[in-house]
């Protein structure tokens, strides 16, 4: 490998490393503050990673934040912020749910129409805040935020007993959905539970990402128009065009998110169904600088935290809190930035550096050429 290759692998691991560093260093000096032992609930949620039924809800639940910070990052690849990815999913869910209670279709024919639902669902969402930036120019960051309340409004609205709501105990859903719209997983047991069926999906999600943005056309017109929509409208490309695609294939990536956990187990939408996983795809994708690889660590990470994180509260002969996992993951975002930065600039310096002792070499040989002349 060429030094220059060694010296930007550097540069992208450097980033969340720091960041990871400085996050475990910042939540210890707040254990400390509260007379708590500083290493304990590290050690205390990397055991409950070591056991088998924890190890599959951390394997699920990355499942739907890789699929969300992949629908992040491919906003971010264009100089977007897509913050409605929150919204986007959850409405993709709930109309996917409703298209699944109601209609019954062989399985071969069922499934793909319920990922259909949820990728059009979310496509269109993403697609109006996408439409009034090419053509209005209103920013993507308002309209997405103002599209998750509507969103949320447009929720409460369908799951009403009189639309598409439907009673279950205590709990308003939109009814369980037809058992041809179930995607099976693997089940690793009783005691152990079952890996999601769309885990997979995740899988081929990231491969695609990848693919698209590093070895086609539209990828490299996404990635020069997120660099300068001026350089790439000089070299031909619609940068208006791109903008809105950009939106709409990232909310249609966003609207699969919840699949995993609706096709796989809950086999229904309600007020229980998680929420907020659109914002955490947002860190997640942070922590992996856009990449595929590091978006999957990124959300191992996350996930982890999530799941490991209650048995704090049982931990003796001393209790830690839970949240403990929350302040680290809020730490964990406020690292990567002061991080990220400083590492690109000390990037530049080398680069500077480099480029300066380039043009030193050159200017010596050039003198030497002319001595050697006279």
């Amino acid at each position: 490998m060429k030094k220059f290759d060694k010296e930007r692998v550097l540069l992208a691991v450097a980033g969340p490393v720091i960041a990871l560093v400085l996050a475990i260093a910042l939540t210890s000096v707040v254990l400390l503050a509260s007379d708590r032992n500083p290493f304990e609930p590290y050690r205390l949620m990397l055991q409950q990673a070591s056991y088998s039924d924890v190890q599959v809800l951390i394997v699920n639940q990355a499942s739907m934040y890789y699929i969300a910070a992949i629908a992040v990052a491919l906003g971010f690849r264009m100089n977007l912020f897509n913050i409605g990815v929150d919204g986007q999913y959850r409405l993709a869910v709930v109309m996917t749910a409703v298209v699944g209670a109601n209609v019954a279709l062989p399985n071969f024919l069922q499934i793909p129409l319920l990922l259909l639902v949820a990728m059009g669902t979310g496509a269109l969402w993403a697609g109006i805040a996408g439409a009034l930036k090419v053509t209005r120019g209103v920013s993507e960051v308002v309209a997405t935020i103002m599209l998750n309340s509507i969103a949320t409004a447009v929720i409460g609205y369908v799951t009403l007993a009189h639309v598409w709501g439907v009673q279950l105990g205590n709990n308003m859903t939109t009814g369980v959905m037809r058992k041809s719209g179930w995607i099976p997983g693997i089940d690793l047991g009783a005691d152990v539970g079952e890996i999601y069926g769309l885990v997979f999906l995740a899988i081929l999600l990231g491969i695609g990402y990848w693919l698209v943005l590093n070895r086609t056309r539209f990828g490299f017109d996404l990635r020069a128009t997120g660099a300068s929509e001026t350089a790439a409208a000089a070299s031909g490309v619609n940068a208006k065009r791109m903008v809105f695609l950009s939106m709409v294939i990232s909310g249609a990536v966003a609207g699969l998110a919840g699949l995993p956990l609706l096709l796989g187990d809950t086999h229904t939408y309600s007020l229980s169904f998680p929420a907020g996983l659109g914002f955490t795809a947002i860190g997640i994708a942070l922590l992996g600088r856009n990449n595929p690889g590091g978006i999957a660590l990124a959300a191992l990470l996350w996930a982890l935290l999530d799941k490991a994180s209650p048995a704090l509260d049982y931990a003796t002969p001393v209790a830690y809190e839970k949240e403990i996992a929350t302040i680290m993951q809020g730490l964990i975002v406020f690292a990567v930035v002061i991080s990220y930065e400083a590492v690109r600039q000390w990037g530049l310096r080398r680069q500077q550096k480099r480029v300066g002792a380039e043009l030193a070499a050159a200017a010596r040989n050039t003198d030497k050429k002319e001595v050697a002349a006279r």
